[in-house]
């Protein structure tokens, strides 16, 4: 894990200065246009017998720059199928989206379902991060969104995020807390770093040595694909 940190830290420092994300970055689009974007499609109301799971997340679950059915939720789905478990998996990432935009478009999402979802995948942080954006901004956003979720009867999964080393000790000791602490908090499961396994294979990323190309995205699902079933399971009665 270090060794890739490592890398982490050089490759999240090219995107930081090429992609322009700093502490002076522009503010996301309005709540609503953002929600719109990630609006379940026609045919996400599942059959009867099928899981509903939302993926609500950044372009780690939009499929950036990636074909239509290359995404996490068609290969998190299909992934699920071959373990026996018949779910819907709707994707609700939005690239660029920091945890206060997702905040904002959180309700919209939600209520734009067919029904309230067995379980809501969170992966969001990422963006904060490589703008440098506040540490206890970013736990105050995740934990209105979980907190919104345990108001409506969504069970969370949440994926988490690390702070890239050139980040500084100071942030990380901040930032890389907030996922373990808050899925102990309201009792969700935890993935705790999205991107392990893939971050620094090149044959798993885009050329921008970030984003997983299909590849890695099949890597990614197969990892979550056994956290998500169980999570799945009924909650068994003590």
């Amino acid at each position: 894990m270090a060794g890739r940190l490592t890398q982490y830290g050089a490759l999240a420092l090219i995107v930081h200065l090429t992609t322009g994300c700093s502490r002076d970055a522009p503010p996301p689009p309005p709540a609503t246009e953002q929600a719109q974007k990630a609006q379940p499609p026609a045919d996400a109301t599942p059959a009867a017998d099928r899981k509903l799971v939302v993926a609500f997340g950044d372009s780690l679950y939009a499929g950036y720059n990636l074909d239509q059915g290359q995404g996490l939720a068609p290969v998190l789905e299909h992934a699920l199928a071959e373990r026996g478990i018949q779910a819907r998996v709707v994707n609700a990432g939005v690239s660029g989206d920091t945890t206060a935009a997702g905040r904002a478009r959180l309700a919209f999402t939600l209520d734009g379902l067919p029904r309230t979802p067995d379980l809501m995948l969170v992966g969001l942080g990422g963006n904060d991060m490589l703008r440098g954006l506040s540490p206890q901004d970013t736990r105050d956003n995740l934990d209105a969104i979980l907190r919104e979720a345990k108001a409506r009867g969504i069970k969370v999964m949440l994926t988490g995020m690390l702070a890239s080393p050139n980040m500084g000790a100071q942030y990380a000791a901040a930032f890389n807390p907030i996922f373990p602490d808050l899925a102990r908090k309201y009792d969700a499961a935890l993935y705790p770093f999205m991107l392990d396994g893939v971050l620094g294979n090149r044959t798993l990323l885009l050329a921008d040595g970030i984003h997983p190309n299909a590849r890695g995205v099949t890597v990614i699902a197969s990892r979550l694909a056994p956290l998500v079933a169980r999570a799945l399971e009924p909650a068994s009665a003590d």
